[in-house]
């Protein structure tokens, strides 16, 4: 192996696990990773937990369950977990318990049990752990790409939850299934987490931007998984850039910024061992760029050449966004992407735009990284209500609603069988959408603008939606819910005069496909976004670094991509010298 190397890969253990915020680069990292042990002659396995993973587009190869050769770097396999398929085979696991005396009914009604969100991600899950088990047979080295840091985190956290909801459970049954089936998961969960602790099995890779929210993200993680008891953590700083350029005003206030972030680093990054990555001038899509990430000297893909001239014509702003939005009077407003394309930023932004036109707002998030406070700096405006759906507030509501409605006539022993079912992991679900149905029905005479969590865990949220929607349609009188009188969360997201949904997406490869497909997505629901905004665009603010003009090549591809049928509506905002963070530089944004 060629030196120098970066210190995650010097003496690396069996597995390497990648994560972080969403859009800090994981996924570049760890397939850069696996593409230099492999080629050092290791057998390596590339596994994405992420629901939604895009290896296949960065390894330019279809990727499925089962691992798959990447063809130009021998000794590389790849695999994409599949939520759905791994929901399915969980399902049939859990009938397979049953015996021949089970009757179709029972059967019907526990594969309805199965059929949420919950399950969807905890089969994801028993996946992973799996191959952390061991079950990786015939690789030297596996290295797992990660969903974003919340979606993760709540994974990691289940072991723990799974043990103090199944001790002494053998009674009942949940949305996973019978509770005594359950325990033969919990041992296979435990040495799952045992082995992300152990140092010798396992290093975790934490990476990060020279971003001060990137870093504040990064720290509650390292802090969070210290608490599971995974300190062998190692931080990479992703993206730093230093400018040549004498005189690029633009250029200067890129570097200025990470320099001011990383020299403010929080107290629980200090102490880990730490790398910086160079920004590089070019998409991370394909072999040859994926290759050229950590070795600085290699020669990088060719880019396409960059007129001086105006690569596209002038693209509408925020502000624009914002006035057509307040001609509609009310509505539902949701803002989604993939995490770290500042989807926090464009939702508070529209949310302060609006409230300054005189309408009534409420600003939430379904995050659970829940970024609002951060970005909003603890602002004010007359006729702006911020709050965000805190899933521990929530489900104790929820519980205790319960508790009052079907534990109201219980006895001693039927509420205590109640309450500890409702310590099932799934019921943290069930309450998050409680609350985000609430908050759907307030935009009838209000703005509400909601700042969802990065991609895979909105796409589960918007499942339980349609989950829901089945539920109570499916007992309806047809006339009643023709005549209006019946109106579900989905509904209301599918009428284009009650919900208009923006994507936010950076002017790159990935993120533009990305957010196409959770466009396609979407409309498989028939939810259709109603505009695209484009953030952080260099090319919208100019520059005349060299390594920066080189990533405007890219830029002009991807908005001629997305002039070119994918946006109904297109919207930029341009790369900020300053973070919009604080009342004045969000009213900045829309002024």
């Amino acid at each position: 192996m060629s030196s120098p190397l970066p210190a995650w890969l010097r003496d690396p253990p069996r597995q390497l696990f990648f994560t972080g915020k969403g859009g800090v680069g994981k996924t570049s990292l760890a397939c850069a990773t696996a593409i230099t042990l492999a080629e050092a002659g290791r057998r390596v396995l590339l596994v994405s937990t992420d629901p939604a993973s895009n290896l296949d587009e960065m390894l330019g190869q279809p990727l499925t369950d089962a691992p798959r050769p990447i063809p130009g770097v021998p000794g590389l396999s790849a695999l994409n977990i599949d939520p759905e398929a791994a929901a399915e085979a969980y399902r049939r696991r859990v009938l397979d318990q049953f015996g021949p005396q089970a009757g179709a009914e029972e059967r019907a009604t526990v594969r309805e049990q199965l059929s949420g969100a919950c399950t969807t991600e905890i089969a994801a899950f028993d996946e992973f752990a799996g191959l952390l088990a061991g079950g990786a047979e015939g690789f030297d080295h596996v290295i797992f790409d990660t969903a974003p840091t919340g979606h993760t985190l709540r994974l990691l956290s289940l072991p723990k939850a799974w043990t103090g909801f199944l001790e002494g459970n053998d009674r009942g049954a949940s949305c996973l299934g019978p509770h005594s089936g359950l325990k033969m998961q919990e041992a296979r969960f435990q040495a799952a987490l045992r082995a992300l602790g152990d140092a010798a099995r396992t290093r975790i890779v934490l990476v990060t931007r020279p971003e001060r929210s990137a870093l504040i993200e990064a720290a509650r993680t390292a802090a969070e998984l210290a608490a599971l008891g995974l300190g062998n953590q190692h931080l990479v700083v992703n993206g730093v850039f230093h400018a040549s350029q004498p005189g690029d005003a633009l250029a200067a206030s890129v570097e200025a910024l990470g320099r001011e972030a990383l020299a403010a680093l929080p107290a629980a990054l200090r102490d880990l061992p730490r790398e910086e990555v160079p920004l590089r001038g070019f998409d991370m899509v394909g072999l040859p760029a994926l290759r050229a990430l950590l070795r600085p000297g290699e020669a990088p893909p060719a880019a396409p050449a960059l007129a001086d001239a105006p690569p596209t014509p002038e693209l509408p702003g925020l502000d624009r966004m914002v006035a057509e939005l307040a001609g509609k009077g009310s509505g539902l407003l949701m803002v989604m992407g993939k995490g770290g394309v500042g989807k926090t930023t464009v939702a508070a932004a529209c949310a302060v735009g609006l409230a300054r036109r005189g309408l009534a707002v409420h600003l939430s998030t379904t995050d659970p990284a829940a970024h609002l406070d951060l970005t909003l700096a603890g602002g004010a405006l007359p006729g702006l209500t911020v709050d965000r759906i805190d899933p521990k507030a929530e489900t104790a509501r929820y519980v205790e609603r319960i508790m009052a409605t079907r534990g109201r006539d219980l006895d001693a022993q039927g509420r205590a069988l109640l309450r500890e079912d409702l310590r099932s992991p799934c019921t943290e679900e069930v309450a998050v959408f409680h609350a985000f149905s609430r908050i759907v029905a307030e935009s009838r005479s209000a703005f509400v603008v909601l700042d969802t969590a990065p991609t895979g865990h909105t796409l589960l949220l918007m499942d339980a939606t349609g989950a829901y929607h089945r539920q109570m349609t499916r007992h309806l009188d047809p006339q009643a819910a023709a005549a209006g009188r019946i109106v579900t969360p989905l509904m209301r997201l599918q009428d284009p005069a009650a919900t208009h949904v923006v994507l936010v997406t950076l002017p790159e490869t990935t993120p533009v496909s990305e957010a196409a497909a959770l466009q396609e997505d979407l409309r498989r629901a028939r939810i259709e976004p109603w505009a695209w905004v484009v953030n952080r665009s260099l090319l919208a603010a100019g520059t005349r670094d060299p390594l920066l003009r080189q990533r405007l090549a890219g830029e002009r591809q991807q908005f001629e991509r997305l002039r070119g049928g994918l946006a109904r509506r297109l919207f930029v905002l341009p790369w900020q010298a300053s973070p919009p963070v604080g009342m004045p530089a969000l009213e900045a944004l829309v002024a």
